[in-house]
Formats: C-alpha cells, structure tokens, sequence
C-alpha cells in the first residue's frame, strides 16, 4: 500500500512538471548592486521532469521530486559557489513527542561532497513526509503595507512562490498536510524559506519544534583540532529570520533560530571529533510548544537565504541594506520628526505650526510628555483625537510613545520564572508584564483602540516583547512554559503587522522589521547625552558610522537633547536654541547628511528668527538631495577625534550619483586630499564634483574607480560634495 502511494503521489508530481518550461541556465553578467537585474524569478523543470529549479539568474535551487522531494543544488551564479554537500530532509518535525523528517533522499554515503551520477540511486524513507504535489503562484506580499509618510521606494517584493506538498503514511498523521514555501525574488540572490502545517485531522496535534530549515554546507575553514563555537561558520550565505530579539541593535545579536551545527555522519572532515559547524538548521531555541486544533494551520518562522559574492564587509553590507529596500520596503519610510515633550493641546499646536514653517513632517509625543495611549477613555481619546485633527489639517503626522518593559505591573500578570515559580525574578529587563495575560492582551487591545480612534500615525514601542518565557497556567493567551514563548512573539509580531497595514510608522527599539516595524535605534548609550555637545557630535557620528553597516539610514535613529535628558549640565543642552546655534546645526547637519532620523527632543524646533531659518536651510537642503541622503553608504573613515572622518551615498540610478559628507574636528582648519572610492555610484570614467554645491570639476576615475579631491574644511565644521 505505501509503495503504490508513493508511485501515485510522484506520478502526479511528474505530471505536473511537464508543464514547466526547460530550465536553460543563464547567469547575469552585471554587477546586480548597480545594474537592474532583467531577468525575472521563474521555475522550471530539468533532467527530463526530474528536476525543479527556481532560478531568478543570481542564484538557483534545484529539487530531484522522486523518491521524495530533496534539495539536490543551491548555487551562487555569479560566483559558481555551491552551498549543498550533502542531502538533507527539507523540515523536520517534533509532533506529539516524535520526530520527523519532510521529505529527504537516503544513500549517500561520501558527505563531503555530492556527485550528480549518485542521485539517481538514492532512496525514500517510508516513515517520512512524502512529495505529493506542486503549486506555483506569484509572490503574494507578506504585509499589505500601507504607508503615510515620505518613502524612497513603494514597491512591494515580485518573484515567484513555489509551494512543495507533503504528507504521510502513518495512521496518526492522516490528515496532517506539510507545505514547504519558497519565495524567490526578482532582482536580488535572495529566497525566502517557511513551513506550514495544516491539520485537517479530528484531533489536535501538539507541536513541539519545528525544523523549517536543514542544510549541510560546505565548511568555512578545516581545522584538526577547534570547537564550534571557535571555527569560523559559512560566510557567503547571509541568513536572516523574522525571529529575533534581545535589544542589541543588530540582527546577528539578536537572531533566536540560527542554529550552525556539527555533522557526525560527515566522516571524511578533516576535525578529529567531527565538531566543524556545516548543517543550518533554523527553529526557536525554546521549541513551539503549541496545540495545533482541527482544521487550524501553523506558520512556521521565515528565514530569507541571501548568497554573497565577497568577504568584503562593505559590500556585503550594501548586499544586506539592498536586501532590506526589496525584502521589507516598509524600512525605507523616512519621516522627518521631533519629541515633543508635552501633551497641553496648546504646546502642542504650537509645535506643529512650528514643523510647518521649517519643513518638518511628525511629531512624536514623547517619554515623559503626559501620553497615555492605554487609557482609553472618551475624554482621553477625544483630547488626542482632536490634536491629531489639528495637525492633520496643517499637513503634519502625529503619534507617540508607550512603554511596555520594563515595569512591573502585579503578581498575576507579571511573568512567572521557570526556575523559582516567583513573578518578577525571571525578565529580560528585570521586570515585565506576560504579553498573554489577561492585561497583556488589554494592553495590546487597548493601543489599538486609541490609535484607530485618535487617527495617530505613529506608535513609537519601548521594550516590545524580548522573549521572555513565562511558566503561569493561568494566563489566557498561553497554556504554560513550553508555548509562553512562542505565543508572546505570534502576538507582538500580529500587532505590528496589524499597525503596518493601517499605515502607522513603528519605532521599536528591536529587531522586528521582517514584520512591519519601520525603525530601530542606530545603537547608541543613552547617558552619552549628558556629555557635553563637543564629545556628542563626536560620538554621534561614531553612532551613525557604526549603525549603518548593515542597516539603511531610514533604519535607524538617533538621538539630540534639546534639554536636559539622563543628566548633564547646560553643556549638554541646546536649549536656549539660539545660544548654541553652530552646535545645534552641526548635529542636524551630521544626522540628515547621513539621511539619519534623531530624535530632537524638546518644547520646540525653534526660539528666534534666526534658530527658525538655521532649521528651515537645512530641512530645505536635505529635502533638496532626499532621495540621495536615503540612498545606499559607503564608510569613509570612521570619527576619532584626529583628523577628518566621512561617509557618501550612492546611487548609480539618479541624475547625482554619490553626495559626500566630511566633517572636521580639530580647532584648526584642515586641508587634506581625500580618495573617494566611485564604484558604487556606477561612473567609470569621468566624475564631475561640486563642494558644497558650487562649480564643478571634472575628474577621472583610475582603474580601482577612485578619484582624489582636495578639500578645505574650516574648524570644527563639515563640507559637503555633489558626484555627477
């Protein structure tokens, strides 16, 4: 009976293949970081209907379909790198305490590499998930992303979906069907990984982990005798989840699912104890852990592949920040926004008649203003309702701050630790409330409540959920410790999606952009801002250098006292604005010439004429060269205090292919021959150069695309250069 089956579940997918057009490969021949790749994400079949390929003419991946379905290749095509050694099952599943493997091919026996010839005597496991079907559809948006504010792009992600079927034999999985996903995309080598399971079962089915991603790669480096934890992982493969927290500002630190492991059965590896980290595996540390109820289907994480072409940090960091412009083009929304420290109605409509005489487009009502978006009561949401309407009529956006951590709200709603049984002993940040528990799930209800109800265009999030575990029985959303995870991060994750598709700009100081949120803090130590303002201006673009590596300026924002914050005396402040007018338009001219959003945090934008107009010349400059300053950076040379330190945006698409930013520290003027590496702006031949927008002058480029400008830069000021 199983054999007949598994004949008929892949005669039907051999069926299906016919229909498929014959995959002829093709690689582009461009560099795809400055040239518009032309050819789209297809699937094919090959080797006469045994094979799919997904292949977008930068990468490919290629599926034997019989005896099971396997990942057979995954290839960089434009460097010929191979990233499959050895076959893997597509998922693994842990249901009901056992585990099992999702499709998968048996036999080969050299794990070091994999020959074509061997394939074809490969076998199925019969107590696997087996290959059924195929569906091939174009790729559907993750979010219906709605956007009110200024944005560099507005297209959603195109390719192509290929959904793989699966299902399986035994008796207590009837009616448990498995979909592998695949989303390839045009234009970049990147492909996007997720599981479903959907039980179409009479009973539930317990969820313990889900494997939704198994690879074994080539090794990065051999070594005789060295740990995992100590040998370097594969570096040409950027992996990047919609699971991560934990504050730090940075992906790689914040990642919960990417799991680099040993391969015992990879005898021929040159580690005496078989410990070189080669097999990927993506699923949460702490399992899944839930109940899955007839006719209910789970999504597993989502983990995006993309394949590099260099060690070079700051090309795979223009890989990363492109993948992010196509992947999640929600991170490129970059309004121009203040902190208003105040919530009396008429601060307030002082400071948005203020935005519209400078050019600035929100405001956020701050930490400490007086907001409280939990309180939703009809005078409160009638009070903040009637400011949104009021700044909505004069063409400004307005929104504001809630804390969720770090606080301590009672016993029954904080999270319980595992290890003493006690609330308040076990939260990342020392105390926080259970996103589950009944006040979690009012505290979720209730902001989006008041924001559909004030019509505020913005929720500015500190201390979104970061994986807290929580071991009460008794809160309403989760069932105990095992799911407490999992179910907290479903849920934050839901909220921000949700916030997403009604147009509302999230500021939340953690890594949730693959599901709505549009910004992060650079990475920055808050009592910095008690300094005084020269050690800040100095600091801030060390911030700005450091925080833009691997995300894009919309991403991230920083931060201008324009009173007292976290300490400090009058050295600190800028207030009264119009005494310290060369330092406040120094740091507006660092951030918005990085195309960096801080948070200028204050009563006001302006105290005299004078302040009003120094802020109105600069919003007018950024505005001019928006799209410039939002553009992919390129690292110059990061600030020490000694001498000049720079960065250049570029994009080879625009009329202004790079614009130059070099600041000078000392209290001396400086002279100095600066080269500037033109690659990326995609010249490479000539370059005319204007500083600070005057004449230009025309340079060649030498066979590395560089060119040498000369450059005067009066004490402790900056300079600007327009690339043409």
């Amino acid at each position: 009976m199983i054999i007949s089956l598994n004949l008929l579940l892949a005669n039907t997918g051999f069926a299906q293949i016919q229909t498929l057009p014959v995959y002829q490969p093709t690689t582009f021949n461009g560099d795809w970081l400055i040239t518009p790749v032309t050819q789209k994400a297809a699937i094919y079949q090959a080797n006469g209907g045994k094979d799919l390929v997904m292949s977008n003419g930068l990468i490919t991946r290629r599926f034997r379909i019989s005896p099971n379905l396997a990942t057979v290749d995954f290839q960089n095509l434009t460097t010929g790198e191979q990233f499959v050694r050895s076959i893997r099952p597509e998922a693994m599943l842990v249901l009901d305490e056992k585990t099992y493997r999702v499709g998968g091919l048996y036999g080969q026996k050299e794990q070091a590499y994999l020959r074509e010839e061997w394939i074809d005597s490969f076998t199925a496991g019969p107590n696997d998930f087996q290959f059924k079907s195929f569906t091939v559809s174009p790729l559907k948006p993750v979010i219906n992303w709605q956007s009110r504010t200024w944005t560099s792009t507005r297209n959603q992600p195109t390719g192509q979906e290929l959904t793989l079927l699966f299902g399986a034999n035994q008796p207590e999985l009837q009616g448990v069907e498995v979909a592998v996903h695949y989303a390839l995309y045009d234009g970049i080598p990147t492909l996007c990984k997720w599981i479903t399971i959907q039980n179409k079962s009479l009973k539930k089915v317990h969820i313990d982990q889900v494997i939704s991603e198994n690879l074994a790669m080539p090794e990065e480096e051999s070594a005789v005798v060295g740990k995992p934890e100590q040998m370097k992982k594969p570096q040409r493969i950027y992996i990047e989840n919609n699971y991560a927290f934990n504050n730090s500002m940075r992906y790689d630190l914040s990642d919960q699912a990417t799991h680099w492991k040993t391969d015992s059965l990879y005898t021929s590896q040159v580690n005496y104890n078989y410990e070189t980290p080669c097999v990927l595996e993506v699923y949460p540390t702490v399992g899944v852990g839930i109940d899955l109820e007839p006719q209910q289907t789970y999504t597993s994480i989502r983990t995006h592949e993309l394949l590099l072409d260099s060690y070079d940090r700051e090309r795979n960091g223009l890989a990363r920040r492109r993948f992010y412009r196509a992947v999640a083009p929600w991170t490129t929304q970059n309004p121009i926004f203040m902190h208003l420290i105040s919530t009396d109605p008429e601060a307030v409509k002082r400071a948005v008649d203020q935005c519209v005489e400078t050019g600035y487009e929100m405001i956020i009502l701050s930490f400490g203003s007086g907001l409280n978006m939990e309180d939703t009561s009809a005078a409160n949401i009638r009070k903040f309702k009637e400011l949104a309407d009021y700044a909505h009529g004069k063409g400004i956006l307005l929104g504001g701050y809630s804390l969720f951590s770090s606080r301590r709200i009672d016993d029954d709603t904080d999270v319980i630790d595992p290890k003493t049984g006690l609330p308040d002993k076990g939260a990342f940040f020392g105390h926080a409330p259970c996103l589950a528990s009944r006040w979690g799930i009012n505290y979720l209800n209730s902001l989006k409540r008041f924001i559909l109800e004030t019509g505020f265009d913005l929720l500015e999030h500190d201390g979104p959920y970061p994986g807290d575990v929580c071991a009460s029985t008794k809160h309403p959303g989760h069932k105990g410790l095992d799911d407490s995870q999992w179910v907290q991060m479903e849920m934050q994750k839901g909220f921000y999606r949700f916030l997403n598709e009604k147009g509302v700009y999230i500021n939340a100081p953690d890594w949730y952009f693959m599901d709505g949120t549009n910004k992060i803090a650079l990475g920055y130590r808050e009592v910095n801002f008690s300094l005084s303002r020269e050690q800040q201006k100095i600091l801030n673009r060390q911030n700005i250098f450091d925080g833009t590596w691997e995300k894009t300026p919309a991403m991230g924002w920083g931060f201008v006292p324009l009173t007292k914050y976290q300490g400090g005396g009058p050295e600190a402040v800028l207030e009264p604005l119009s005494e310290h007018l060369a330092d406040y338009e120094q740091l507006m001219m660092q951030y918005y010439g990085a195309g960096v959003q801080a948070c200028y945090r204050g009563p006001r934008l302006y105290d005299t004429e004078q302040t009003k107009q120094t802020v109105k010349r600069v919003i007018d400059w950024y505005k001019k060269y928006r799209q410039l300053l939002n553009a992919d950076l390129v690292h110059l040379r990061r600030p020490d205090g000694r001498d000049w330190d720079g960065i250049m945006h570029v994009d080879p698409s625009l009329k202004e292919k790079g614009l130059v930013m070099l600041f000078n520290p000392l209290k001396t003027k400086i002279t100095r021959t600066i080269k500037l590496p033109l690659y990326y702006t995609g010249l490479d031949k000539v370059a005319v150069i204007r500083q600070d927008g005057g004449k230009g002058k025309v340079y060649s480029l030498n066979r590395k695309y560089d060119v040498e400008v000369r450059v005067e830069i009066e004490p402790e000021n900056y300079k600007w250069l327009l690339i043409e």
